[in-house]
């Protein structure tokens, strides 16, 4: 059965505005992370690099990053069924930033410690962090928001040619309809098709 909560329309708004960031807003909201205090930095980083929604990314506790396998298990939390976790991807420079910045290493073993979030901040509070970052990166309009962060991650997910149920995994759809919809972006290949025809 198909989630209602998975379900995306379109990638636009009702004037054409997209709803989520470009390959070079992508780097620029990197680059203005790297600006940030490492609370920040790494949150804004993780939510780039996973895909993952903000209530997801801030739920995340030392126990949910796996540094050896290189991982962040994320559960899904738009789905009816709790306790439905994803395992993401994530890069080894961010894996040592979050080891470095949180002492994962250190909590892990401590049960106390292990099952204890790693950003205690409010949904609100983590949201404005990243609006303060997409300002730092010039990036205005509907994709300046933790969403367009998500949708950036699909986007560039299909570009870079990652197969579609890795992509349906990682963003945690219970359908692969809903992933398809990244895949409807123009990207640098189809670019060098229309080109061809202007010559």
């Amino acid at each position: 059965m198909r989630q209602l909560a998975d379900t995306i329309t379109s990638l636009y708004g009702p004037s054409g505005e997209r709803k989520y960031l470009n390959a070079a807003e992508r780097r620029r909201f990197i680059k203005a992370a790297q600006r940030a205090p490492p609370d920040v930095r790494t949150f804004c980083l993780l939510l780039n690099w996973s895909g993952g929604r903000i209530s997801e990314v801030l739920a995340l506790t030392p126990a949910a990053i796996d540094i050896d396998s290189g991982v962040a298990n994320l559960e899904t939390l738009k789905r009816r069924k709790r306790g439905i976790v994803r395992q993401v991807p994530l890069p080894s420079e961010l894996l040592c930033a979050l080891d470095r910045t949180f002492k994962l290493r250190r909590r892990q073993p401590d049960p106390h410690f292990a099952c204890q979030r790693i950003w205690p901040w409010s949904r609100t509070t983590a949201w404005r962090r990243v609006k303060e970052v997409m300002a730092a990166a010039g990036i205005t309009g509907m994709p300046a928001m933790p969403k367009g962060l998500r949708h950036g991650f699909g986007v560039n997910a299909f570009q870079s040619s990652v197969p579609p149920h890795l992509v349906q995994r990682w963003l945690g759809h219970a359908s692969l309809e809903t992933t398809a919809i990244y895949g409807d972006v123009i990207g640098a290949e189809e670019r060098a098709f229309a080109a061809r025809m202007w010559r």
